[in-house]
């Protein structure tokens, strides 16, 4: 979190609260002021004169509002509980390339996962037996192999999935929709716990006492998507809600990829029609692998100084000079950021580069 007075906190937390100031009004409000204390001070006219309706302005000051904010402020003051912010050092980079990325989010357990290459699972929230068991493989695979597995706390595909994660002594993340202090479904409290325990994190954008709602579930997927270098969905129907998560992941420039099904099983059609549209069908581990692979041919040849030098070797020669984020790695390189988290995922798997807290170092040896 960055270094803010008690008071601006507080005003942020106010202002996230306001239930008809989502995140991009809120972004433009906090662009228009010198800070979000100036902001939740200033007249209900310099609010509408940002084009924002008056609804927005009226309750700010209400005694609910703050009540609400200090209890926001109490629980940030337990342990494993954090606040990120769209001007954090923290801030995940690859969600912050989001047109509508989350102004504020709340975290608890390890929020440095973040900046971890990720790959989202999802499915049907009514997966068969082979379904759950595919998650669970395929998520045990490749948090073995380094991925953080991200997806969305939910019945089915998602909970086989962090759990598949967990088996292989990896990290997971899930993205609620829901507050943080009211998680959804109930029969998964245990495995959110299990989650924090065994280094993940849960991440929601939704006030803290937020309940369930219909809306919000829709609206959190662009945040599993745009944590993600890819998203791989295991098992839908042409109506699930795993296939909304697949368009955004398109629209973000993420990989899709899909695990195809019997012709005759009404939920691997979701899946086919992913892979008609164009996504990646994937049979095995091997092929995201491989897809991932190829994300570092895609670097303009002149930046290779030596025929027989791979881009891997650029960027250990950046992180041997001194440490860097995964953001600014990509800004020396000239490479994408998802192609650069890609070429991390491979090195730290040989061993060659390790990340603590945000910061990739090269190893020795």
């Amino acid at each position: 979190m960055p270094a803010i007075s008690p008071a601006e906190l507080e005003a942020r937390l106010r202002l996230h609260l306001l239930p008809e100031l989502g995140p991009r009004r809120l972004h433009k409000l906090l662009s228009a002021f010198p800070d979000a204390s100036s902001a939740l001070s200033a007249p209900a006219g310099a609010w509408r004169s940002l084009g924002l309706p008056a609804s927005c302005a009226e309750p700010r000051r209400s005694e609910a509002i703050r009540e609400r904010a200090a209890a926001a402020l109490a629980w940030l003051e337990q342990p494993d509980h954090h606040l990120l912010m769209w001007d954090d050092p923290g801030y995940p980079a690859l969600l912050a390339e989001l047109p509508d990325a989350p102004p504020l989010l709340f975290v608890e357990g390890e929020p440095a996962l973040l900046e971890r290459p990720q790959l989202a699972m999802v499915g049907s929230r009514r997966a068969s037996r082979p379904g759950m068991d595919n998650a669970r493989s395929f998520a045990r695979s490749l948090g073995g192999a380094g991925f953080v597995i991200t997806s969305g706390l939910a019945l089915g595909i998602d909970g086989a999935a962090h759990q598949g994660a967990l088996d292989a002594g990896g990290q997971t993340v899930a993205v609620l929709g829901t507050g943080l202090q009211r998680l959804y479904p109930a029969r998964h409290t245990g495995l959110a716990s299990s989650i924090v325990e065994g280094g993940g994190a849960l991440v929601s954008e939704l006030p803290l006492d937020c309940p369930p709602q219909a809306a919000n579930f829709p609206r959190r997927n662009r945040i599993i998507s745009g944590l993600s270098l890819g998203v791989l969905v295991v098992e839908a129907s042409p109506s699930s809600g795993s296939l909304i998560t697949a368009r955004l992941a398109a629209e973000q420039g993420r990989e899709v990829y899909a695990i195809p099904g019997s012709i005759h099983h009404p939920g691997a059609r979701g899946c086919h029609q992913l892979i008609r549209q164009g996504a990646t069908l994937v049979e095995s581990v091997e092929d995201i692998l491989q897809a991932l692979r190829g994300w570092q041919q895609l670097a303009p040849a002149t930046q290779i100084e030596e025929p027989e030098r791979r881009q891997g070797h650029l960027l250990l020669d950046q992180l041997l000079a001194a440490p860097m984020t995964s953001e600014a790695l990509a800004q020396a390189l000239g490479q994408s950021l998802a192609q650069v988290l890609a070429e991390l995922t491979e090195l730290e798997i040989e061993g060659r580069v390790a990340c603590e807290n945000g910061q990739w170092s090269a190893r020795a040896g």
